[in-house]
């Protein structure tokens, strides 16, 4: 793009150089819009009402293994739905691809559950040579 040419014989503008910010603005808003709606639904995905605890939370390092037990019982790990058999094979699976270090278990248990389903799949998860096991909680007060 030139210079632009002036009326009158011998002077020259500056060349006009705008930039429209709209649709940048535009698109922006509308991404933005996208990870609010999104970003809820990332955090679990099954859905169990937890306990409230005044426990701090815990730091993280590496990517824990999540099991789950919903309110009717059913048996999760991480968002895969398992049955009660297959529940020694799959934690001794893990156990061997932790390595040296056994990996973090985060036990996440609806507080309408019986404590002794709570506590047989604790046991299994001991048997199977997990001992890094935390039970998850939601942060509340004290009651």
């Amino acid at each position: 793009m030139g210079p632009i040419q002036s009326s009158r014989a011998g002077q020259k503008r500056a060349p006009m150089a705008e930039i429209n910010v709209t649709p940048l603005v535009d698109v922006m808003l509308v991404l933005l819009i996208i990870f609010m709606v999104t970003a809820p639904l990332l955090v679990a995905g099954v859905p169990i009402n937890l306990p409230d605890s005044r426990a701090k939370a815990l730091d993280q390092g590496d990517k824990p293994v999540q099991i789950s037990l919903d309110t009717s019982g059913k048996l999760f790990i991480d968002d895969t739905e398992i049955s009660r058999a297959d529940l020694p094979q799959r934690l001794a699976d893990i156990a061997a691809k932790g390595g040296a270090q056994s990996p973090q278990v985060y036990l996440r248990a609806d507080r309408q559950l019986d404590y002794g389903e709570v506590m047989g799949v604790m046991g299994e998860i001991n048997r199977a040579g997990l001992n890094r096991v935390a039970l998850v909680t939601t942060e509340g007060t004290e009651k």
